[in-house]
C-alpha cells in the first residue's frame, strides 16, 4: 500500500483523473476496477471515481508496486489492460501468433506500447507466467520477425530454453515458413527459383538486388509456385531459403513482378488501379520437420500450422478462398 496526501496543486481534480496522472502505467479500465473494489481509498474509505479531491485528502492505494514505476520501453506492457493476440498455438515454452499487418513486432522510437512483443508481455504477465520483477526473470522474446505491413506467423519464446532450441532449429532450417503474395502479371516460369544478392541501404531503409556478388551484398534465394492467375495478378506461394530484409518484395520487383500494394518496390499507379495499399504478403504456413533432438519442443515435430484466412486472398482470389 502506498499513501499520498493531496496538495493544493492537485486539489479539485477527479479521483480517476488524478490516478491517470499519478500512475501513467495503470490502464484506465484497471484503475476504474480498483476504485470499484475499494482498493483506492480516500481518507480511509472507498470512493467514487468522479469525487473531487480536496487539499489534505489522504489517498491509500492498494495497487501493485510495478504500476508506480516511471514509464520506460521495458515496462510499457503494464499499460495494456486487454492484450490483443491471435494465438495459433501455445505451450509451456513457445507461442505461435498470427500478426496482423500494420502492427510492429518490437518497440521502436515511433511506437512503444502497441507492439506484438508488448502485447505478449502483457498477456503473460496477466496470466502470472512472467514478470520482469522476478529474480533472474527471462524476458519473452521473438524468434523471427515480420515487417510492420506484412502479416503472418511469428514465433515467440516464453522460456530461455524454448528460445535457444527454436533459434537453433531456425538456423538449421528444420522448419519451413511459407508465404503467400500477390504479384503483378504472370510468373514465367510459373514455378521456379529467384536467386541473386541483396544489398541493404541502411540510410534509405531499402534493399537492392544484384545479379553478381559485391561487397556488403548477401545471397538471397526464394523458391516460388504460382497457385492462381486472375485479373492480371498472380497468387504465389514462396519458400524463403534465405531470410534477407524485404527479400520477397525486392526479388519479385527485380524480376518485373512487384507485389500488389508495395509502395516501396512497386508501382503506385498500378496499386491505385487495384485500390490496394500495403504489400499483399503474408507468412501463412509453418511446418516443423525436426531432424535432430528438439528437447522441450519435440511436440511440434511433424506439425503444420496455418492462419485461418488471408484478407487479400479473399479479396482478389475469392474462388480459391472459398475452397480452402
Amino acid at each position: 500500500m502506498k499513501e499520498f496526501t493531496i496538495g493544493k496543486n492537485d486539489a479539485g481534480q477527479r479521483l480517476d483523473r488524478w490516478l491517470a496522472k499519478a500512475l501513467p502505467l495503470l490502464p484506465a479500465p484497471l484503475a476504474q476496477k480498483y476504485i470499484r473494489l475499494k482498493r483506492v481509498k480516500v481518507n480511509g474509505k472507498g470512493s467514487k471515481r468522479d469525487v473531487r479531491l480536496k487539499t489534505g485528502d489522504v489517498l491509500q492505494l492498494y495497487i501493485n508496486d510495478e504500476f508506480f514505476d516511471k514509464p520506460t520501453p521495458e515496462n510499457a506492457f503494464l499499460s495494456l489492460y486487454q492484450p490483443k493476440l491471435n494465438i495459433l498455438y501455445e505451450d509451456e515454452h513457445i507461442m505461435l501468433l498470427d500478426k496482423r499487418p500494420g502492427l510492429v513486432v518490437h518497440p521502436d522510437k515511433n511506437e512503444q506500447v502497441n507492439t506484438l512483443l508488448t502485447h505478449i508481455q502483457a498477456y503473460l504477465y496477466q496470466k502470472k507466467e512472467w514478470s520482469p520483477h522476478w529474480e533472474n526473470s527471462f524476458a519473452p522474446a521473438l524468434c523471427n520477425r515480420i515487417d510492420r505491413n506484412t502479416g503472418g506467423i511469428v514465433i515467440a519464446a516464453k522460456t530461455a530454453e524454448g528460445l535457444r532450441v527454436m533459434n537453433q532449429k531456425i538456423k538449421d532450417r528444420e522448419l519451413t515458413k511459407l508465404y503467400l503474395c500477390v504479384a503483378h502479371g504472370r510468373m514465367d516460369p510459373t514455378q521456379g527459383r529467384l536467386e541473386g544478392y541483396i544489398f541493404k541501404d541502411e540510410a534509405k531503409k531499402q534493399v537492392y538486388v544484384r545479379k553478381k556478388p559485391e561487397p556488403g551484398a548477401k545471397a538471397a534465394i526464394t523458391d516460388y509456385r504460382t497457385l492462381l492467375v486472375r485479373g492480371g495478378l498472380s497468387l504465389v506461394e514462396c519458400d524463403l531459403i534465405t531470410g534477407r530484409t524485404h527479400q520477397i518484395r525486392a526479388q519479385f520487383a527485380a524480376a518485373g513482378h512487384p507485389l500488389l500494394g508495395d509502395g516501396k518496390y512497386g508501382s503506385e499507379r498500378d496499386n491505385r488501379r487495384y485500390g490496394r495499399h500495403g504489400q499483399a504478403l503474408y507468412s501463412y504456413k509453418l511446418i516443423f520437420r525436426f531432424t535432430t533432438d528438439a528437447g522441450p519442443l519435440e511436440a511440434l515435430n511433424g506439425r503444420t500450422f496455418q492462419v485461418e484466412d488471408v484478407e487479400f486472398v479473399k479479396e482478389f482470389f475469392p474462388t480459391l478462398a472459398q475452397t480452402e
